[in-house]
């Protein structure tokens, strides 16, 4: 439980640092965490950085540090504005963000299938929004995983907004779990300001999945306390009242009330575990800010082999 909170503070402390920097002119458009960090850490520690991926979407890296310190250290390059800071090389089993909404899950689908098929231990995690639900490329793919029982888990953060649109005009289902129906798995719906409640869910779905027994789509519900990215006004169309009573279920004082009643907790205890969290930013960022700037990683992972004309286009691009 320490160490889940640790990373939940740790999470929320380094997107502020990111936010401040794109204030600053000095890294671009990004997405905070505030609000998911009960999912995505509670999420992380269920699983085996060994043997299982992930695949985020925009905002998940930052509270990813359990699959290695180089996440945060490419998140911050692909923060700053190097191309391909957010190629993530391994040992860590994490894939880069983007912005496209649900295709990455796809991918995930693939992924776990291969695992399959190559009898390989371990599952793929892949988190989007409650938005990318109404892209085909999540109905597809949740169909192929339930076809072909891949030991995939699809976590849906719902947080209530899909930037500006809120869930109540997205879907007439009852929730997104029960979506699940549709594929022939199960759905579980969890409260997502909750970490162990996410840890215990994705612990579930984790044990199935390795088990052969498919895959499990998770809807984590909490609420985004922020903006939806650097680039975005919610005070435009957040009803205060309601994001003032969402405060009230803030994961970090959820998590901070829970390990308190059982003895786990105290001020001190916390400003060191923030104190080290900024340190371990301060030195991402200064490395980020002094490593070389290579434009042309821009064309870098698009292919495996690159095509004739991507050659053409990097030559011509970096003259």
């Amino acid at each position: 439980m320490t160490s889940i909170f640790t990373d939940m503070i740790g999470s929320r402390l380094f997107s502020q640092r990111v936010f401040n920097l794109q204030r600053q002119g000095r890294a671009g458009t990004n997405a905070p965490i505030d609000g998911s960090e009960a999912v995505v850490v509670g999420a992380a520690h269920a699983l085996d950085p060994a043997h299982d991926w992930v695949l985020p979407q925009y905002r998940e890296l930052v509270g990813l540090e359990r699959f290695g310190p180089e996440v945060l250290d490419r998140y911050v390059l692909y923060s700053i504005g190097h191309p391909d800071g957010g190629h993530i090389p391994p040992p860590a089993r994490v894939w880069p963000p983007q912005i496209s909404l649900a295709t990455q899950v796809p991918h995930a689908v693939g992924l776990a299938w291969g695992m399959k098929r190559a009898g390989a231990t371990g599952c793929v995690l892949v988190f989007l929004g409650d938005g990318s639900t109404s892209e085909g490329d999540f109905y597809e793919a949740c169909n192929f995983a339930g076809v072909l029982d891949a030991p995939v888990i699809v976590v849906v953060v719902n947080n209530g907004w899909a930037i500006s649109t809120p869930t109540r005009t997205q879907t007439r289902a009852k929730n997104f779990a029960e979506k699940s129906h549709a594929f022939g798995i199960p759905g579980v719906n969890v409260d997502g300001t909750d970490a162990v409640a996410v840890y215990e869910a994705v612990a579930d779905a984790r044990s199935r999945a390795v088990a052969g027994a498919g895959p499990t789509l998770i809807e984590a519900v909490t609420y985004r306390l922020g903006p939806h990215t650097t680039a975005d006004d919610p005070t435009r169309y957040v009803p205060t009242d309601e994001l003032e009573a969402a405060k009230e279920r803030d994961p970090i004082a959820v998590m901070r009330t829970e390990m308190q009643r059982r003895g786990l907790w105290t001020q001190e205890w916390e400003e060191q575990r923030l104190a080290e969290a900024d340190a371990r930013m301060e030195r991402a960022v200064v490395a980020a800010e002094a490593a070389p700037l290579s434009p042309g990683e821009l064309f870098n992972h698009v292919y495996d082999e690159p095509t004739p004309r991507l050659v053409r286009q990097r030559e011509a691009f970096e003259r």
